[in-house]
């Protein structure tokens, strides 16, 4: 789920574990002590809820420094004037550069005071002066560090990775005057359109679920602890949420009535105002900070949060510093570690290492102390297949065409529309009682793996429409969303639709070195349309058995070459489980759905010339 837990030098990620930056990359403990003072303040809030903040502070005093800042709910432990960080700010780099560093437990959290709110609704009515959301929170909180913290130069920067990057880009919010760079790291900013929650409407429930369970036990009082590792009974997650059967359930088996915010999304089913006043884009306009927002490619989580925060921000202040950064990296990846593979798949450099020594650390040494460095690009973007970095002055490269490639008949792909001779559809039976997995992993945590894991395992089920190129005679590069135009009908009266875009390797090779990945189907991109959204996410529509139906939606941007020699594949399935919950197939609110409301349906995937399902790749040349 979104972000970071922090626990003895490990990041928990919904129950995914990373190592974060320790001590090998931080020097030591003992070094912070030599070079920092620690100080533990409860800073006022307009509405005298206080939050606790825990300020690392340079000994070396001989010129004043910039301030770092963040925000998080996932505590700013270790607790103690005398208990110390391995690394102070984002990286260890930071450590030596002479920064000030406030951590602070956001309202509600830990040991701050206040009410916690997931995702706290932004403030719509201002006449209040003691209305708070958490763009006030971080201006008074940032007004009192500059006025209050010796030595500082009146310079703010703030970072943050998923849901402390949520807080990150909430500080760009009618900013404070003294915030001068901030860096959202895979924010979330939306959760029923594309972060975490929900991806177009589908529930993620594993990552939901798994969340909830621990991070959503009520802290009645301020405490440093919080939750306790929720046990599944069995290490395979396929089986227990099968086994669960549908969502009511979870309540009334396990949460029983005591996680708020799970009922809540469960209550709240369609895009309504419950989700709106959480989106975090409607309110990033005329933004004054410099930005760097930060993504990997092979984010689980907050992908969609990444790309649209650079995007709104580009489109609502023209006159703003706004850098975009993605990397081949997973959910935080840049953070800690090289970098240089994710599984099986090897990108030839220590990217995470080069972002943290050549973009993060330059971006806040040229904005909170002045100094003279160059400009980042606007977007630096890592080119996987060919795996190169490659800058552009705008995102997605204006040099982008747009190319529709077509399912055909027999499993055949390509570039030229379907000819009138072909077969008019392909179909499947989609049974919610036996879904799709979106992994081969048993695992009981969402791998951070599977989104460049090998298809193959689905590819070999009756129920996943396959098509393919035949093998490249030249590269193949894009660069940016992906929009889909999928023509279905379905015997049923809803259903859910997985578009999954596949890189397959060619099964012989002369290279050793990529002998593990002869006929490798290496997902580049996938993701799930609920398909009684397909006009508006606010207003479900029901679909009418067997009628033609186009679903339209975009799958994520992506930067990934398709060397010659390679295929194209895609996969289209109505079911990812248990990532996304299980879609029973007929029109009704799947959260409060019985185990009746699950039913087979015979799926089918148009590609005649006048429902002609596409994928338009954004092709550079």
């Amino acid at each position: 789920m979104s972000g970071f837990v922090r626990a003895a030098g490990l990041v928990v990620l919904g129950y995914v574990l990373i190592v974060t930056p320790g001590p090998t990359q931080a020097q030591s403990i003992e070094e912070v002590k030599a070079r920092f003072t620690k100080v533990e303040r409860l800073v006022p809030m307009r509405d005298g809820v206080r939050l606790f903040t825990a300020i690392y502070v340079p000994k070396d005093q001989t010129k004043p420094a910039p301030i770092l800042l963040q925000r998080t709910p996932y505590s700013v432990a270790p607790y103690g004037v005398d208990e110390y960080e391995s690394t102070v700010g984002p990286s260890s780099l930071f450590t030596k550069a002479g920064y000030i560093v406030a951590y602070q437990d956001v309202r509600g959290c830990y040991m701050s005071e206040g009410k916690f709110e997931d995702v706290r609704p932004r403030r719509l009515d201002k006449s209040d002066p003691k209305a708070i959301d958490e763009a006030t929170d971080t201006y008074d909180t940032i007004d009192w560090l500059v006025k209050n913290i010796p030595n500082n130069n009146g310079r703010v920067g703030m970072w943050g990775i998923s849901y402390p990057g949520f807080y990150a880009a909430a500080g760009l919010i009618e900013a404070h005057p003294a915030l001068k760079a901030v860096s959202p790291q895979a924010p979330l900013v939306d959760w029923f359109l594309g972060d975490d929650t929900h991806h177009n409407g589908a529930f993620f429930l594993q990552q939901e679920f798994n969340f909830d369970a621990v991070f959503g036990a009520e802290r009645p009082e301020p405490t440093t602890q919080r939750g306790t590792r929720f046990d599944h009974g069995t290490p395979d997650a396929y089986t227990f949420f099968l086994r669960m059967g549908p969502l009511a359930r979870a309540d009334e088996l396990y949460f029983k009535g005591k996680r708020k915010f799970w009922n809540d999304v469960m209550r709240h089913g369609n895009y309504d105002e419950f989700w709106k006043t959480r989106s975090l884009l409607p309110a990033l306009k005329e933004v004054k900070p410099a930005v760097m927002t930060v993504g990997g490619w092979f984010d689980a989580e907050n992908l969609y949060g990444a790309l649209h925060t650079y995007k709104q921000v580009e489109n609502t202040s023209p006159g703003a510093t706004n850098t975009l950064v993605m990397g081949p990296w997973t959910h935080g990846g840049w953070a800690g570690g090289t970098g240089a593979s994710l599984g099986p798949i090897r990108f030839g450099a220590k990217t995470a290492e080069f972002y943290r020594e050549k973009v993060e650390l330059p971006f806040f040494e040229r904005h909170l102390k002045e100094q003279r460095l160059p400009e980042l690009p606007e977007a630096w973007a890592f080119e996987t297949g060919r795996n190169r970095w490659r800058s552009y002055d705008r995102w997605p490269p204006k040099e982008t065409k747009p190319a529709k490639l077509f399912l055909g008949a027999a499993g055949t792909l390509g570039f030229d529309p379907p000819a009138p001779s072909a077969s008019r559809f392909d179909e499947f039976v989609s049974d919610p009682n036996r879904p799709v997995p979106y992994t081969n992993t048993i695992s009981i945590d969402c791998p951070n793996t599977y989104p460049v894991e090998d298809q193959r395992f689905a590819a070999r089920r009756p129920d996943v429409l396959v098509y393919q190129t035949e093998p490249l005679a030249q590269d193949l590069t894009i660069a940016g969303p992906i929009p889909v135009e999928l023509f279905v009908s379905t015997t049923g009266t809803d259903a859910d639709w997985v578009v999954k875009l596949i890189d397959v390797h060619p099964e012989r090779t002369a290279d050793r070195d990529a002998m593990p990945l002869r006929g490798y189907q290496q997902l580049v991109r996938g993701d799930v349309m609920r398909g009684k959204f397909r006009e508006s996410f606010e207003t479900p529509k029901p679909f009418t058995p067997g009628e033609p139906t186009l679903v339209p939606f975009t799958l994520q941007d992506c930067h990934h070459t398709f060397l010659a020699g390679h295929r194209v594949m895609v996969q289209v399935q109505s079911s990812w489980f248990p990532l996304v919950d299980r879609n029973p197939q007929t029109f009704t609110d799947i959260y409060s759905a019985k185990p009746e409301a699950f039913r087979k349906a015979d799926h089918r995937v148009y590609h005649e010339p006048s429902r002609s399902s596409a994928l338009v790749l954004p092709r550079l040349p």
